[in-house]
């Protein structure tokens, strides 16, 4: 299928950042609670607004506790990458006139100080963030604000993410969603249209 619109998840699908989520918060948690806790366990607050998931996990100042994960997820975002071959995938639909948008459970500060995300800010006709939607993924609020300000046909987008909040958003909007084998760790237990293994299989749609 022709897709004209494409909309990718950042963490998990543009760029590996587990690491650098996952380490930052356990530092956080460390800090603030005094328990440690390991990467597997913090896994469920990966790719949801870092605010719900400080909520969720019962600092006595979730503000603090907020900016403080943000302060230690700067300090190692050395340790974030580009998936291979996925700079590659963006620079051909671009070239082929395929418009391309991001939504993303990062807030607006987080997404923009990314020099990767920066980098590729001329490739995406729209970025959605955390807080420019009213309610985010998994609601399908954010790519109903991709669809209203392209004037996209929901036929015609693919959603391309790693969780299942892509996964509700993409559908619960009438959107087409792909599975980003290459940076979920939910197999293909998730239901999608396709199941890419590695980003340039997106080329094949």
């Amino acid at each position: 299928m022709n897709f004209t619109h494409i909309v990718f998840d950042v963490d998990g699908t543009l760029l590996d950042s587990e690491k650098t989520g996952m380490v930052s918060l356990q530092q956080t948690i460390l800090s603030e609670l005094g328990k440690e806790m390991t990467l597997q366990e913090l896994y469920p607050y990966f790719g949801i607004p870092s605010f719900q998931a400080v909520l969720k996990l019962g600092f006595k100042d979730p503000e603090k506790a907020a900016l403080l994960w943000e302060e230690n997820f700067q300090a190692l975002t050395y340790l974030t990458k580009p998936f291979d071959g996925i700079e590659d995938v963006l620079k051909f639909l671009y070239k082929k006139g395929v418009v391309m948008g991001v939504i993303t459970s990062r807030n607006r500060p987080e997404f923009e100080s990314d020099r990767h995300l920066s980098e590729w800010m001329p490739y995406f006709a729209l970025t959605i963030c955390a807080e420019d939607a009213p309610k985010h993924k998994p609601a399908p609020d954010p790519m109903w604000l991709f669809l209203e300000k392209t004037g996209a046909d929901p036929a015609n987008v693919l959603f391309v993410g790693d969780t299942s909040n892509d996964q509700i958003c993409a559908h619960a909007a009438g959107t087409s969603f792909a599975l980003a084998i290459w940076g979920t760790r939910n197999g293909k237990d998730l239901p999608a249209e396709f199941y890419l293994e590695r980003p340039r299989d997106l080329l094949t749609l």
